[in-house]
């Protein structure tokens, strides 16, 4: 009998038990009411990472305590006052024995969602028919909205005057967060934070290159869901190029467009060591509720096991032996010098 291979890995000198994580999501419980509680419990139970995101409905602290061993804190641009409240998040994370932290690179303004405006997620808020005919027909959601209650950015509480509402906390944001972090910046938080420190949203060689010499341990490779410029190149097409460029100098992570055990292995095998997954848990919790995002992850760690299998691996480090044919994928040609 042939065993299953094993997807267990190591990320920036940690184990985790596959390459596979939930990705940071803005404020994910106004689309399922306690849904970082369920993220962090299951990312706990199965050892792959849960990157918090800075607008969450769970504190840092009570996020920690869910999930010490596999952690991250995804963080904004707050340039007021000298970076006073980023710092402080830095300091918070510290303390909270956060693992890893992401400064987020890919938002620098924010855009219009012609589907958010649709449907009537944003702010301000706007109780449509359909969302009143999608709650009414939702169990699952019913039954954690009242479990949970409305949801509201508490981890940014400290500095908003005990305000926590999402339109307080959208006016705050909007005043206080927002820009690109710029090399100086990503320098202050490479010295405030001595943990590994990850830049979200590299799609270009020589920002990778740049990235790397600035003292990044890790490069998100993504392009924000396309949620941001939907005529931004694919994550896994520019890839191989920021691949190419970093030379395993830094680990590198997939986002956007990961939906099974199958995207995570061909990013793997293009040069990446995990592949992060943020709409498919979304969608879980909508299928199963509290349960969801737990049967995600088997989901995935099964698919990349049968992958690997089938492929003949043994290991995934065994897929960066794979050969892999990939028409779309930038070259370090297509960027001219770097």
């Amino acid at each position: 009998m042939v065993s299953p291979p094993p997807t267990d890995v190591k990320l920036f000198g940690k184990p985790y038990s596959a390459p596979v994580g939930i990705a940071p999501i803005g404020g994910p419980g106004t689309g399922f009411p306690g849904a970082e509680t369920y993220f962090a419990k299951a990312a706990q139970a199965a050892k792959v990472p849960y990157t918090l995101g800075v607008l969450s409905a769970i504190t840092i602290e009570q996020a920690a305590e869910l999930a010490p061993d596999v952690l991250w804190l995804q963080l904004y641009r707050f340039p007021n006052n000298e970076h006073k409240i980023g710092m402080d998040l830095v300091q918070r994370a510290e303390a909270a024995g956060v693992n890893a932290l992401m400064l987020t690179w890919d938002s620098p303004v924010r855009t219009t969602r012609p589907r958010e405006v649709k449907s009537g997620i944003m702010a301000p808020f706007k109780l449509t028919n359909r969302l009143r005919m999608d709650a009414m027909t939702s169990p699952h959601w019913l039954f954690s909205m009242m479990r949970n209650g409305i949801p509201r950015f508490v981890s940014l509480r400290p500095y908003m005057n005990g305000k926590t509402s999402i339109e307080d906390s959208t006016k705050f944001i909007r005043a206080e967060a927002g820009g690109a972090f710029t090399w100086d910046e990503i320098a202050r938080y490479r010295d405030a934070w001595k943990g590994p420190l990850l830049l979200k949203g590299v799609l270009h060689p020589a920002d990778a290159e740049r990235a790397v010499a600035a003292g990044i341990d890790g490069l998100v490779v993504t392009n924000h869901g396309g949620r941001q410029i939907d005529a931004l190149p694919a994550s896994i097409d520019a890839l191989p190029a920021i691949a190419a460029q970093v030379g395993g100098r830094a680990e590198i992570i997939v986002d956007s467009g990961v939906r099974s055990g199958v995207d995570v292995a061909r990013a793997i095998a293009l040069g990446a060591n995990a592949g992060f997954a943020g709409k498919a848990f979304l969608w879980s919790l909508g299928a199963l509720g509290g349960d969801g995002p737990g049967h995600m992850i088997d989901l995935f760690k099964d698919d990349l096991s049968a992958t690997l299998g089938q492929l003949g691996c043994y290991t995934v480090d065994e897929l960066r032996s794979v050969k892999v044919r990939h028409p779309g994928a930038y070259t370090l040609a297509d960027f001219g010098d770097v």
